[in-house]
C-alpha cells in the first residue's frame, strides 16, 4: 500500500518535470531512472520519439576506474554518468537537459548529474 502511494507521488512528480523539460536533437533530455537493484541513464530526442543514447548500470566495471571517495550505488551512478557522457560525444551531443524522473536531486541522480558533468557534458 505504502508503495503504491510512493510510485504515484512520484508519477505526479515526474510529470511536472516533464511538462517543462523537452529535448532536441542538438540538447536532448537527460532521463534518469533508479530503482533498487539498478540505474538506467538515457539521453533522449522527444522531437523524434528516439532514445539516442543509454547506460544500465550492469554495464559498468566499478573496479578499474576512478571514483574519488564515493562507495557503492553512488560510484556506480558517477560512472554511469561519465559513461553517457562519453557516448554522447562520440555521438555527437554536447549539451543536454537534465530530467532527475520525479525523484530528489540528492544521492545517485546527483552523482550522475557529477558524472555528466566531469565526462564533459553541458546542462
Amino acid at each position: 500500500m505504502k508503495n503504491s502511494i510512493r510510485n504515484k507521488n512520484r508519477a505526479k512528480r515526474q510529470k511536472r518535470v516533464r511538462a517543462k523539460v523537452f529535448g532536441t536533437a542538438e540538447k536532448p533530455r537527460l532521463n534518469v531512472f533508479r530503482s533498487l537493484r539498478g540505474l538506467y541513464v538515457q539521453l533522449i530526442d522527444d522531437s523524434a520519439g528516439k532514445t539516442l543514447v543509454s547506460v544500465h548500470g550492469k554495464e559498468i566495471d566499478i573496479k578499474k576506474s576512478d571514483i574519488k571517495d564515493r562507495k557503492g550505488k553512488v560510484a556506480l551512478a558517477f560512472l554511469a554518468g561519465k559513461m553517457i557522457a562519453e557516448k554522447a560525444k562520440k555521438s555527437g551531443v554536447s549539451k543536454a537537459v537534465f530530467d532527475r524522473g520525479g525523484y530528489k536531486y540528492h544521492g545517485r541522480v546527483a552523482a550522475v548529474a557529477d558524472g555528466v558533468r566531469d565526462g564533459g557534458l553541458e546542462f
